[in-house]
Formats: structure tokens, sequence, C-alpha cells
């Protein structure tokens, strides 16, 4: 199995883009699947498609995502007891 670095499977993504994906993976000597996966993963990660071993695929966090991130998951809780509640007082309701 061959490994192809970062920089030349990028480049190869965006040939595939010029000149499609059968004729990419035919000019280069490189499996069909094999380019149509990077493409996938391009799509799906973007940036942060095509890293390195023990590198995250997602994005480092600044302070005022991770802020907004907390606060989410505060209200998200919040929520649920809020939800929880209101089945409470419904059911003494029907009564």
């Amino acid at each position: 199995m061959r490994k192809y670095d970062r920089e030349f499977k990028e480049e190869v993504v965006k040939l595939s883009d010029e000149v499609g994906l059968k004729q990419a993976a035919a000019q280069l000597g490189i499996a069909y699947y094999t380019l149509s996966e990077w493409r996938q993963k391009r799509k799906a990660y973007g940036d942060y498609a095509f890293v390195g071993s023990g590198i995250r695929r997602d994005a480092p966090l600044n302070e005022n995502e991770r802020r907004l991130m907390k606060e989410n998951a505060e209200l998200r809780k919040a929520n649920e007891i809020l939800k929880d509640a209101l089945g409470f007082f419904a059911k003494d309701r029907r009564k």
C-alpha cells in the first residue's frame, strides 16, 4: 500500500475537479476508488481532510467558541429540566 503526502492528495483532488475523477485517476495511476475517497474526505472535512497520524480532524476552538459550546450545553440541560417539569405539572392538571 502506497502512502501519499498531504500536498500530493490536495493537488490530485484539485486536478480531479478540473479534468474529472476518472481521467485524473487514469493519468496519475491512482485507483479510482482511492481518489473518490479523497474527494469525499475533502468534502466532509475541508482543510482538515488530509491530516497526519495523531492529529485531530476538528479545528482548534478559540475562547469564544469554547464559551458558546459550554453555554449551549448548559441551556440544553435547562431545557431538559423544563420539559420534565412541564410533564410533571401537565400530569397533575389531568386529574
